[in-house]
């Protein structure tokens, strides 16, 4: 990391001096001033709402603020609109996916400063250029691919190398790495420190605080719309910096443990396997239990449990829900029987984003808001506002499409979509995923609501903290089966990894003590 104290010396290549930010009475901005030096990345961290997104489009041209300016180079500027902002070199990787779909990568890289030779466009040099940045930060789309042909996580990466086609001052990257897979991630970062060794100044905002830890020389924490400090990234921990963002301690994160459950299980599932692959195993789940499903990427967590529920061809030897076989399993028959699944990708399989509220709420339960074959609109009205009240999903109106809400905002309205059934069991993949530590919280203590009225819930989780702090029995899963259990004390993030890396337990893998007599 470059060293943070040679900063104070330096005339920042950006400074952001009180600014403010009102949308008429509502104040979403206030007070915010920091320094943005060349070679450094500087995270920008807070909670969902706390004022990130607007802090970036006022420093991009996208916004202006109500109060405050921003000094570039030492002099006083004022960016009209975002193609200001790129002309000065200050250039915004946004989080949302805004490329056109029916263009060529090279196209979407080079659109509204296309290379011409003449009159003519040179689609052979843009083409070469589009090669060689999409190489350097290892997209593997090609130039003349179109976008819509692309996976999620590629198109993101054609955005990050639009904004580094050209030389930048400033590059601000709005979680760049919440859809990319693990070798993608690690690519980017080498990305980001080529740009800081070269004299770029990088603002990274990131709800990964491992990443943030990783990759930054100062960390600006944001909290309610206002600023709570600036710091070297060296003396934060992931911890403290968890606790400046929601304002207290992570202690009372998880929630008290409860009661081991002794009472008969809810769900039973015995010899279940997975396409034509062996048995991943058989396991329980106990009302007033959380059962946590652990395993590095690829494991087979998620598709064991999307076998469990139809959305995979898979075979048991005994399924049973509330002491009843489950002869037939689908979606519409665990729902039935009580049982739903909430996916982890909610805004692909989970959601529908260009609908609104209430569609998407009451798409499992149309019984509950219909009559015959019309909807009633004032049951629809009363089941989302109970929703928003119960669920705390934070909105100005409902009158929003899903896509409209921020992550952890999605991840409580699909809560709220599940519960609408009122299932016995729950099965949850990936709970907070991509989402901030207060609404982590939240869902924390709903899980914990769930089971301690008596209900039971399955957890699928890749964050070992979560995963620890939540359950109350963890089955570990290793090549597609099920390789070891875990209780009570035998719950650590140690033993989680051991099992998942090796296939045994902790016991298991200890050599017997030689006998001394």
């Amino acid at each position: 990391m470059a060293a943070t104290s040679r900063l104070r010396d330096r005339i920042p290549v950006l400074r952001a001096e009180g600014l403010a930010k009102a949308y008429g009475p509502i104040t979403v901005l206030s007070g915010v001033t920091l320094d943005i030096h060349a070679g450094e990345v500087h995270a920008i961290i807070g909670e969902n709402g706390a004022g990130k997104s607007t802090l970036m489009k006022i420093l991009s041209g996208h916004v202006r603020p109500t109060a405050g300016q921003l000094v570039l180079d030492g002099q006083p500027v004022v960016l009209a609109d975002a193609v200001a902002a790129e002309a000065a070199g200050i250039s915004l990787v946004h989080q949302e996916i805004l490329l056109a779909a029916d263009l060529t990568v090279a196209e979407n890289l080079f659109l509204g400063r296309e290379i011409t030779r003449g009159l003519m466009v040179d689609d052979r040099a843009m083409n070469r250029r589009a090669a060689e940045v999409l190489e350097s930060i290892g997209a593997t789309g090609r130039p003349r691919d179109l976008v819509r042909d692309l996976p999620l996580a590629q198109r993101q990466l054609v955005q990050i190398a639009r904004a580094l086609l050209e030389k930048r001052k400033v590059v601000i990257l709005d979680e760049p790495t919440a859809v990319l897979a693990n070798d993608e991630v690690a690519a980017l970062m080498r990305v980001v420190q080529q740009l800081r060794a070269a004299g770029v100044a990088v603002l990274y905002i990131s709800h990964r605080l491992e990443e943030v830890e990783a990759l930054a020389d100062r960390v600006t924490v944001l909290r309610d719309g206002q600023m709570i400090g600036t710091y070297p990234a060296a003396s934060l921990t992931q911890r403290a910096m968890a606790e400046l963002m929601v304002g207290r301690e992570l202690a009372m994160l998880y929630p008290p443990k409860r009661p081991a459950a002794t009472a008969a299980p809810l769900l039973e599932v015995e010899g279940l396997s997975v396409g034509h692959g062996e048995q991943a195993g058989s396991f329980h789940v106990r009302p007033g239990e959380v059962l946590g499903i652990g395993g590095m990427i690829g494991s087979g967590r998620t598709e064991l449990f999307e076998g469990l529920m139809g959305l995979r061809p898979s075979r048991a030897d005994r399924v049973a829900l509330n002491g009843h076989a489950m002869a037939r399993r689908s979606v519409p028959a665990w729902r039935d029987a009580g049982l739903v699944y909430l996916t982890e990708d909610r805004k692909g399989r989970g959601l529908l984003l260009e609908e609104r509220l209430a569609p998407n709420l009451t798409l499992l339960a149309l019984d509950q808001v219909h009559d015959g074959f019309v909807l009633n609109r004032g049951r629809e009205a009363a089941a989302l506002g109970d929703a928003v009240r119960d669920y705390d999903i934070r909105v100005r109106t409902v009158h929003l499409d899903a896509g409209q809400l921020s992550g952890g905002n999605q991840q409580k309205l699909l809560l709220a979509k599940v519960m609408m059934s009122d299932p016995s069991v729950v099965i949850i993949d990936e709970p907070t995923r991509g989402i901030d530590i207060g609404n982590k919280s939240q869902i924390y203590d709903f899980i914990d609501r769930l089971v301690r009225s008596g209900k039971a819930c399955i957890v699928i989780s890749s964050e070992l903290p979560e995963l620890v702090g939540l359950s109350d029995r963890v089955l570990v899963m290793r090549g597609g089966r099920i390789v070891a259990e875990l209780g009570g004390e035998e719950i650590t993030e140690a033993n989680v990894v051991y099992a998942a890396a090796s296939g045994r337990t902790a016991d298991q893998g200890r050599e017997p003590r030689e006998d001394k007599r």
